[in-house]
């Protein structure tokens, strides 16, 4: 996080906002320039990388689902936003220290143990370190003890879109995303590629979001796509995993995606069109509208 803060001091920072007295490497100034990014940068990649997401990938046609909530897309960027300001006090922690050289985040290649092997092989273990890491952790907070409290709001959101991605209660999102952070504690890390790996972990989360359910056939057994993820949020116990399978495997908690199927999302809309449950625009024949229970939908209630 430090090449963010210095090129946000040379060319923002120092010139512009900060007297000249204030020493750019003064603990209270990181901290508040360090709060001001991570929540600045936080909402760019959501809002920004969401509405991509929303208006270029996700299929508008689940918005008739009888699991769509009434204004559910405001409703997540509204829990979002009010969210991400707390998530990033606890995470500007751990931020102020990497900023401070307490992690193991280096400057140039030359500086890893393996010089370029090092570089690649420290991508593939944060892939897999976070992705152990978040399904140990979404799993506790699925514990019965636990989940009302912190991790059910996520799940108000049955048929997501992009913009329920960070749609988290705090301490939810802050426990998510503590992998990503601490694994530069743990193991070198070269610092661009640890900026280049948080956008893309941003993307991930959107994309098992974004209701695009296709999976190259190849892969629909290892990747925790967006089919797996809905699952998830349709039926509670299953697909806890980030980014692979791999540990749903091992933990027994693997569900094949019903939208690979033909049981899933759309296919329930497509039926209940045909039997005239369902107008065009999403309004049931009872007159209801989306986000009441309908009656014949299979979906685990919390």
């Amino acid at each position: 996080m430090d090449l963010v803060l210095n090129v946000a001091d040379y060319y923002v920072l120092t010139p512009y906002v900060y007297p000249a007295s204030w020493a750019e490497d003064g603990a209270l100034r990181q901290i508040i320039s360090l709060l001001v990014l991570t929540n600045l940068g936080a909402a760019v990649l959501y809002l920004g990388l969401g509405a991509i997401a929303y208006y270029f990938i996700f299929d508008h046609n689940l918005m008739k689902h009888p699991h769509f909530l009434e204004n559910q897309v405001q409703r997540e960027i509204k829990y979002a936003m009010t969210s991400l300001p707390w998530i990033s006090i606890p995470t500007v922690a751990l931020f102020f220290a990497e900023v401070r050289g307490y992690s193991k985040l280096y400057d140039n290649v030359s500086d890893s143990p393996l010089g370029w092997a090092g570089l690649f092989l420290s991508m593939i273990s944060f892939l897999f370190f976070t992705d152990m890491c978040i399904y140990w952790i979404h799993r506790f907070l699925h514990h019965k003890r636990i989940y009302k409290f912190f991790h059910k709001p996520h799940h108000v959101w049955k048929i997501p879109t992009p913009f329920a991605s960070h749609a988290f209660h705090p301490v939810d999102g802050f426990l998510q995303g503590l992998p990503y952070h601490i694994y530069p504690f743990f193991f070198p890390l070269h610092k661009v590629l640890y900026l280049a790996l948080y956008i893309f972990v941003n993307i991930w989360t959107i994309s098992i979001h974004d209701g695009d359910y296709r999976v190259p056939s190849s892969l629909e057994s290892v990747i925790n796509g967006s089919a797996h993820h809905t699952d998830h949020h349709l039926f509670f116990d299953y697909n806890y995993g980030q980014y692979f399978t791999l540990w749903d495997r091992l933990g027994g908690s693997y569900r094949y995606p019903s939208a690979l199927m033909g049981k899933g999302p759309h296919d329930l809309i497509r039926k209940l069109q045909a039997e005239g449950k369902l107008a065009d625009d999403g309004v049931k024949s009872n007159g209801k509208v989306n986000g009441h229970t309908q009656r014949g939908v299979t979906c685990k209630e919390e």
